[in-house]
């Protein structure tokens, strides 16, 4: 049944806003963490679950879901999501402690991870020839424009009004999301898919996820072997003294991810019921476009983890400064994802990546200039606006080709692995250049507090450590305290440094990414039907 141009295009409104609500999400909280601290009377580390429960839950069950929305219908996943992560929302603006609030953040991530692979092919199945260009489009730009406006929203909120209203906020959202794609999205599902469920892909696959992510995330603060820090959870702390969670939880992954794709490919041969079907990577621009996902992943998601680090550690500004300035950035993305459209439809969607790969590099080349210990977020600006533009270009069309040759009927499975590319690829990108930053951090400081102004070496030692493990936030103590001038110029120097690496090394990751591109097919936008709608299939139970 086809539908009708402005319904689609108000289905498609209702997709974009149930999408940027989560991703907003995903960073909102990051600068509501000193108010949820003082606010709960909670430790540092019960707070930082808040932020990392959603992240482990998110990446663990995209596979899962959109898997589910193939068997089960789409539209229904999506409209569950939405519910549950508006319930959740409601418990996190409630929660009266800090265990309640970081189940409430696992159940959120649930949410999530229903709504963002229900929303990919749902546009996938809807949109056809020029105008699905055009829904890629829009559907990127949201997704990197929103990454960098959360901080933005989540430092008004804070400031004029409360944490709480971090969450608060998403109950209108959800609900007018909700009422709209009720009424405008079509249900779609894969009618020649088995009926049937397979628990051990699940099981396997959102274990191995979590644990990747959780050893990437984590390996920084908690330690890539020894333990530079006490892992807890609530009253429980981890009890080995000499050996970090982190290494044991990426030997989980490596032992369950293999097992996972061995055990989908016995259940193929079988002709039994998967989860991932992983005959989809033999289509090229499946296989090559999620390589380049990855690698770009790692620089995207990277640097904007470091910058707001580096602007309210060195140049001292406000939660809601760093979301002004990360602004250009969002304004970048969301004019390019909408022009990606036009721009694909003459010269190719390859193209187009590899264009927005190459402006995404240039401004984080073009940044690294003018990080400075006397900037202003003017000067940052522009070279944050063209890394926004080619994150606009390239995550809207990179999207569009990874699903290119993908039918239909199987855009739900291939959705939610290639989100799961981009999560990982994103907590990849935060390990390395964390590590890069810290080691920058650590090497830079000891080294200009002992050459340039003579500290002694212990005291020297202490103060490199403690500049790393606050990320550089040491910096606004140290301004506080009378004399201490010259070493808060060796410390911003040094987080300076560390910063321009980090920005080269992000620009680096990006580069590598365009390389790969190279090896996507050139696909561009069939100019056939502008929507297809496949009849929902007569309902029926599921079996394992």
């Amino acid at each position: 049944m086809k539908q009708a141009p402005r319904t689609r295009w108000l289905g498609l409104a209702s997709l974009a806003l149930g999408l940027a609500m989560i991703i907003v999400d995903a960073t909102i909280v990051n600068v509501a963490i000193p108010s949820i601290i003082d606010d709960l009377g909670i430790q540092l580390t019960d707070a930082e679950w808040v932020n990392t429960v959603y992240s482990l839950v998110f990446a663990a069950l995209l596979v899962t879901v959109g898997r589910f929305g193939d068997l089960f219908g789409r539209k229904r996943i999506y409209l569950g999501g939405l519910a549950l992560f508006v319930g959740a929302s409601l418990l996190c603006a409630s929660a009266p402690t800090g265990s309640l609030l970081i189940a409430a953040r696992a159940l959120q991530g649930v949410g999530a991870a229903c709504i963002l692979p229900s929303t990919l092919s749902s546009v996938n199945a809807m949109f056809r020839g020029r105008e699905r260009a055009i829904a890629f489009g829009i559907w990127g730009s949201v997704i990197g424009g929103m990454a960098a406006l959360g901080p933005l929203v989540g430092g008004w909120l804070t400031t004029d009004f409360s944490w709480r209203w971090a969450f608060y906020i998403n109950l209108p959202i959800g609900l007018l999301a909700g009422t709209v794609a009720f009424l405008t999205v079509p249900e779609t599902r894969d009618p020649s898919a088995s009926r049937g469920i397979d628990p051990v892909g699940i099981v396997t696959s959102a274990i191995g996820f979590a644990a990747l992510v959780f050893g990437l995330i984590e390996g920084q603060r908690y330690g890539w072997w020894r333990p530079t820090e006490t892992f807890r959870i609530g009253s429980w702390e981890w009890p080995l003294a000499s050996l970090s969670p982190v290494p044991l939880a990426l030997v989980v992954a490596a032992v369950l991810l293999p097992f996972f794709a061995l055990y989908e490919l016995r259940r193929v041969a079988a002709k039994r019921p998967v989860l991932l079907d992983l005959r989809l990577f033999r289509y090229r621009s499946f296989r090559w476009g999620n390589v380049a996902a990855l690698i770009v992943s790692l620089g995207e998601f990277g640097i904007i983890f470091v910058l707001p680090l580096y602007l309210q550690g060195v140049l001292g500004y406000t939660a809601l400064q760093t979301g002004l300035v990360l602004l250009a950035t969002a304004i970048g993305a969301f004019l390019g994802g909408p022009a990606a459209a036009n721009l694909a439809q003459r010269f190719g969607a390859r193209q187009v990546v590899r264009a927005g790969m190459l402006l995404e590099a240039a401004g984080l080349v073009l940044l690294t200039p003018f990080l400075t210990p006397d900037t202003t977020g003017w000067r940052l600006a522009p070279a944050l606006f063209l890394y926004g533009l080619g994150v606009g270009l390239a995550t809207a069309q990179l999207t569009s080709v990874i699903l290119a040759e993908i039918p239909t009927a199987q855009s739900g499975q291939a959705s939610g692995t290639q989100s799961t590319t981009r999560q990982v690829g994103a907590a990849l990108g935060i390990a390395i250049l964390g590590a890069v930053l810290a080691a920058g951090l650590v090497n830079g400081t000891e080294a200009r507090l002992t050459e340039q102004l003579g500290l002694p070496a212990q005291q020297a030692a202490q103060l490199a450590r403690a500049t790393k493990q606050s990320a550089g936030q040491i910096l606004v103590q140290l301004r506080a305290q009378p004399g201490s001038q010259e070493i808060v110029r060796a410390i911003e120097d040094a987080f300076t440094d560390a910063a321009r690496r980090t920005a080269f090394v992000a620009a680096a990751f990006i580069a590598v990414g365009l390389v790969a591109s190279w090896l996507i097919p050139d696909i561009r936008p069939e100019r056939g039907p502008t929507a297809v709608s496949e009849p929902a299939t007569a309902e029926s139970r599921p079996t394992v």
